[in-house]
C-alpha cells in the first residue's frame, strides 16, 4: 500500500497565490518578514512587485492593506496566527472589519502543530476572536487540496476573510473528483448512525482514522469536514445531531470559543443534543515536536477514539 501523500496547508496557501496572481492583477500580498514561513515566497518569487514585506509590523500591514482595498485591490495580509489574530486583532476589527472591508488574512503555524515554537506562538484562541468579529468569514481548511480551494473562493467573496492554515504536513483527504468547496457548507465524508463527529482543519484526517477504529467496535460514526467555522452549516449540523443523537466536535483549537461553541450555538437553540467538545481544555500549549504534542493533548486518532468511544456508550 502506498503512503499517503502529505502537504502543510502553508505550502497550499502559498501556491494559491500564485495561481490567483496570474489571473487576477489586483491580486497583492503583504508579509511581516515571514514571508519564508508563511509561504508567500512563493507569491514573491513569481511576483516581486506585487509582494510587499511590511517588515515585524503587523498592525501596520493590515492599515496599509485595509488602504489598498479602498483602491481596487485584493490584499492577502500574511503573519503566524498569533500576530495576525493576536497582535493584530484592533486592527483587524476596526480597519477591517469594522469598515467590511476586502481584506484576505492568511495566518500560518497555528494551533500546537507549530510544535518547538512553543506556547508563545501556538495561537489556540485565533478562530474565536475572528468569529466574534462581525461579517467575518472563518475559513480552517483540512488539507491541501481544500487550502486552495479556500483560498480562491477567499478570493471571489467580497468581504473580510480569515484563513487558517498550518506548519504540520497533514495527510490530503479531498483529492477526488466528486470534491466541491462552498464557503458555509460543511461536507459528509462518512455516514455513520451512532455518533457524528464533526471536525475541522487537521483534526478531519485524524477524525477519519477514529472513526475506522471505532467502527471495529461496532460505533458507526459519521464524519464531517466544517471547513467554515463562520458562517457555520447549521442546516447539516442540526440534521446530523437529530439523526445520530450524540454529538462531538474536534478541533486543534480551545474547546472555548471555537467549533465547539459554534456547533453547541446552534444546537442548543435548534436541536439540543448530547455533545462533547475535544480541543484543548483552557490551557496554554508547549514547547515539542509537533506530532508528540497532538498525542499527548490527545488530538490524533488514538485520543479522539478513546474519547468518542467512551462518549458514544
Amino acid at each position: 500500500m502506498s503512503e499517503v501523500k502529505k502537504i502543510a496547508t502553508r505550502d497550499s496557501y502559498g501556491n494559491a497565490l500564485v495561481e490567483l496572481g496570474k489571473e487576477h492583477e489586483n491580486l497583492i500580498v503583504l508579509d511581516a518578514d515571514l514571508a519564508g514561513a508563511t509561504k508567500t515566497c512563493i507569491f514573491q518569487k513569481e511576483f516581486p512587485e506585487r509582494h510587499w514585506d511590511c517588515g515585524i509590523a503587523e498592525c501596520n500591514m493590515t492599515g496599509i492593506a485595509a488602504g489598498l482595498s479602498t483602491c481596487g485591490k485584493v490584499p492577502f495580509i500574511s503573519s503566524f496566527a498569533m500576530f495576525a489574530a493576536g497582535r493584530n486583532y484592533e486592527q483587524v476589527r476596526n480597519s477591517i472589519g469594522y469598515p467590511h472591508l476586502n481584506v484576505k488574512i492568511g495566518a500560518t503555524h497555528a494551533g500546537i502543530s507549530v510544535g518547538e515554537d512553543g506556547a508563545t506562538h501556538q495561537c489556540l484562541e485565533d478562530l474565536a476572536l475572528m468569529r466574534e468579529i462581525p461579517g467575518m468569514v472563518v475559513i480552517n481548511p483540512s488539507d491541501d487540496v481544500e487550502a486552495r480551494a479556500a483560498v480562491h473562493a477567499a478570493y471571489d467573496y467580497v468581504g473580510p476573510v480569515y484563513l487558517r492554515f498550518g506548519r504540520l504536513a497533514v495527510p490530503v483527504i479531498n483529492d477526488r473528483p466528486d470534491y466541491k468547496f462552498e464557503i458555509g457548507k460543511g461536507i459528509v465524508l462518512k455516514e455513520g448512525t451512532d455518533v457524528t463527529i464533526f471536525a475541522t482543519g487537521l483534526e478531519v484526517s485524524e477524525s477519519l482514522e477514529a472513526a475506522k477504529m471505532l467502527e471495529k467496535d461496532g460505533i458507526s460514526a459519521e464524519v464531517i469536514n466544517i471547513h467554515t467555522i463562520k458562517p457555520i452549516d447549521e442546516e447539516l449540523v442540526v440534521a446530523s445531531a437529530t439523526k445520530t443523537k450524540k454529538v462531538v466536535t474536534v478541533e486543534e483549537h480551545s474547546v472555548i470559543g471555537g467549533l465547539g461553541s459554534a456547533v453547541a450555538e446552534v444546537l442548543c437553540e435548534k436541536a439540543p443534543t448530547k455533545m462533547m467538545r475535544i480541543g484543548v481544555n483552557d490551557r496554554f500549549g508547549e514547547s515539542g515536536p509537533a506530532v508528540e504534542l497532538i498525542h499527548k493533548y490527545e488530538l490524533d486518532a488514538e485520543g479522539i477514539y478513546k474519547k468518542v468511544k467512551a462518549f458514544a456508550k
